[in-house]
C-alpha cells in the first residue's frame, strides 16, 4: 500500500493507512498507535500518557498487540506505520492489562466510598471494565498517609499509581520543578523539596486535574461533592482577559468548581490557580431579584412591564439630556452591545472600569498563555463596542464626572462600592442594571436584577480579539434576566420596533455594529471559538 499525501497549509503531510481492531484508519505520519485508536472511538486503558505532556510509557497499561512485532507495544510512544495489523482487544493484550491493574491494587486503598475522585477515577473504570473479580493479595496494603504539598493540594500517597503526570507537569509546562519522585521501587513516593510546596507555583492546582486517581485533591472541593451529582456546563474563565476555556461545576444551583476544558487556542489544558479558585462570587446572597422603582414612600417592586413601560415614560421627560453610562467588562458582548446602542440611540458615551493586576503570570511551557493583566472577561469587547476605559488599576475612581451630569445615566453590573455617597446625585434619572445589591445605588430611579454570565448564554472577547462563547450553567434568582433582553426591550419601545429575543439574535446586533466582528455566528463561533478581525489594542497593553 502506497502512503497518501495532503496539504496542512504549505506543507505537505504523509497519510498512513492501518487497521485498528478490523477498522481501517488513515491518519498523519508521526501519530502514536493511542492517538489513531482514539481517532476511532476505541479507548486504549492509560495512566501515564496525557495529550499535554511527555510519553514516558512507564505504567505499562496501554499495551496493544501489533502483528508482526515480537512483543505488547506501548501504545503512547509507538507511532503508526504503512499496512500495522493493531489489536487492542486481544487476548494477550487484556490479559496483560488485567495483570497491570492487579498489580496496581495491590496497594492501593478501597476508599471509593469516601475519595473525591470516585466516579470519575479512571482505576475504577478501568478495573469495571477488565480487571480481575476478586483480588489475590494476602499481605496488608502500603500506608502512606495524607501530605499537604502546599496551595489547594492535598496528595493521599496509598492512593498514588506513580503515572508521574503531576511531576511532568511541574518540569515541562510550568518549568517550576517542585515535585519529584523519591525512593525507588515499591517504596517510590511523590514528594516535595523540603519546605519548597505548590504554594509557590501559580499553576500547581491543575495537578489535581491531571490526576488519574484520588492520590491529588484540592482543597477547596475536599468532600463538597460527589462527581456524579456535579451539572458540567462550557463556559468561559471570567478572572482575566485570557479567555480559558472551563467547565462549571454545578449542583442546588450553586458552583463547586472550575475546571478547564481543553482548547488548544487558547489556553490548552490548563487554567491557573488565581482563576480557579475566585467563583465564589457567583453563589453571593445579596442578589437583585425584582425591578425596583425608587418613590416618594420608599422602592416599590414592580413586575417587568410596568416597569420598562414606567422608565420609557421617564426617558421621554428628559429626552432633551443625554445619556451617560458606566458598564462593566465582566458582563458579555451582546450585554454591553445593548447599552451602546441605546446610548447611540439617546446620545452620550459609555465608560467601563476594569481591575489591573501589576504583572502577568505565563505559562512558561505553553506558549500564549498566561494570567493577563486585565482581570476582567470582556475588556477587549468592551473596547471594540465603543467603551472608554476609566479607573485606577483597582478598577476604581475615574467617575467623577458623573456627579455634574444632568441627563441620564445608566449602570450595567458596576456596583460602585467604592462611591460612598449616592452616585450620580445631580442626574435627572438613574438606572441601574446588576446582579448584586449597591449602597452607592441603593436610591436609584430604577434598579433591574440581570443574570450573570453563569445564567446565561453569551460571548466574551479575550484579549486578543477571539471571541468565545459560554452557556448557562445556573438559574437566575427570582425575576432576574440578561441584560440585553431588558435593554433590547426598552430600546425596542422607544424605537416601535422589536427587540432581541434570544442570546443569538442579540449578537448579530453586534455583528452588525462592530466591523471586526462581521461574518461572525454563534454557529461559526461553535465551542471552540473565532477570531476577530484585526484587534484593537487596549489602553495600557
Amino acid at each position: 500500500m502506497a502512503k497518501k499525501t495532503s496539504k496542512g497549509g504549505d506543507a505537505q503531510i504523509e497519510e498512513v493507512t492501518l487497521t485498528i481492531d478490523g477498522q481501517e484508519v488513515t491518519v498523519p505520519e508521526g501519530t502514536t498507535l493511542l492517538q489513531a485508536a482514539q481517532g476511532v472511538g476505541t479507548e486504549v486503558p492509560h495512566y501515564c500518557y496525557h495529550p499535554g505532556l511527555s510519553s514516558p510509557a512507564m505504567c505499562r497499561l496501554c499495551l496493544v498487540e501489533v502483528e508482526g512485532a515480537p512483543k505488547l507495544l506501548a501504545s503512547c510512544t509507538t507511532t503508526v506505520a504503512e499496512g500495522q495489523v493493531v489489536l487492542t482487544q486481544s487476548e494477550e493484550a487484556t490479559r496483560m492489562r488485567r495483570g497491570v491493574l492487579e498489580f496496581y491494587l495491590l496497594n492501593h486503598p478501597l476508599d471509593c466510598p469516601i475519595c473525591d475522585q470516585s466516579g470519575e477515577c479512571d482505576l475504577q473504570d478501568y478495573v469495571f471494565a477488565e480487571g480481575r473479580e476478586h483480588g489475590r493479595g494476602r499481605d496488608a496494603k502500603r500506608v502512606l498517609g495524607r501530605d499537604d504539598f502546599g496551595g489547594d493540594v492535598l496528595f493521599y500517597g496509598d492512593r498514588c499509581v506513580m503515572c508521574t503526570r503531576c511531576v511532568r507537569f511541574m518540569d515541562e509546562i510550568e518549568e517550576n520543578p517542585l515535585l519529584t519522585v523519591v525512593e525507588r521501587g515499591n517504596r517510590s513516593v511523590i514528594d516535595t523539596f523540603f519546605e519548597e510546596g505548590l504554594d509557590q507555583a501559580a499553576w500547581g492546582g491543575n495537578v489535581v486535574d491531571i490526576c488519574p486517581v484520588g492520590a491529588l485533591v484540592s482543597k477547596d472541593f475536599l468532600h463538597k461533592a460527589r462527581a456524579w451529582d456535579l451539572e458540567h456546563t462550557p463556559s468561559i474563565c471570567p478572572n482575566c482577559s485570557q479567555g480559558c476555556n472551563i467547565e462549571l461545576h454545578t449542583r442546588d444551583n450553586l458552583v463547586h468548581r472550575m475546571k478547564p476544558r481543553a482548547n488548544l487556542e487558547v489556553n490548552g489544558h490548563w487554567i491557573c490557580d488565581y482563576g480557579r479558585g475566585r467563583y465564589e462570587w457567583l453563589n453571593r446572597g445579596d442578589r437583585l431579584e425584582a425591578p425596583v422603582m425608587f418613590t416618594e414612600s420608599g422602592n416599590r417592586a414592580m413586575g417587568w412591564k410596568a416597569a420598562l413601560e414606567a422608565l420609557k415614560a421617564r426617558i421621554d421627560d428628559v429626552a432633551e439630556h443625554s445619556v451617560k453610562a458606566i458598564v462593566s467588562p465582566f458582563w458579555s458582548n451582546e450585554d454591553l452591545g445593548a447599552v451602546a446602542r441605546l446610548v447611540e440611540s439617546l446620545g452620550g458615551g459609555v465608560v467601563f472600569r476594569s481591575p489591573q493586576a501589576d504583572e502577568e503570570i505565563p505559562l512558561s511551557g505553553y506558549e500564549g498563555l498566561a494570567r493577563r493583566k486585565g482581570l476582567a472577561p470582556n475588556e477587549r469587547g468592551a473596547e471594540l463596542l465603543g467603551c472608554v476605559r476609566v479607573g485606577d488599576k483597582a478598577g476604581q475612581g475615574g467617575v467623577d464626572d458623573f456627579a455634574d451630569h444632568e441627563g441620564v445615566v445608566l449602570v450595567l453590573g458596576d456596583s460602585l462600592d467604592d462611591q460612598l455617597e449616592r452616585f450620580a446625585p445631580n442626574a435627572a434619572l438613574v438606572v441601574y442594571l446588576g446582579a448584586y445589591t449597591s449602597s452607592a445605588l441603593a436610591s436609584a430611579d430604577f434598579q433591574f436584577p440581570v443574570t450573570t454570565f453563569a445564567e446565561q448564554e453569551g460571548t466574551f472577547t479575550n484579549h486578543v480579539g477571539r471571541v468565545q462563547r459560554f452557556w448557562p450553567a445556573l438559574k437566575g434568582p427570582g425575576a432576574a434576566r440578561p441584560a440585553w433582553l431588558v435593554l433590547g426591550a426598552l430600546l425596542a419601545a422607544l424605537q416601535d420596533e422589536e427587540g432581541p429575543s434570544r442570546a443569538e439574535q442579540a449578537f448579530s446586533l453586534v455583528v452588525d455594529s462592530v466591523e471586526s466582528y462581521e461574518g461572525l455566528s454563534y454557529e461559526s463561533i461553535g465551542a471552540g471559538g473565532g477570531p476577530t478581525g484585526e484587534p484593537v489594542p487596549l489602553a495600557g497593553d
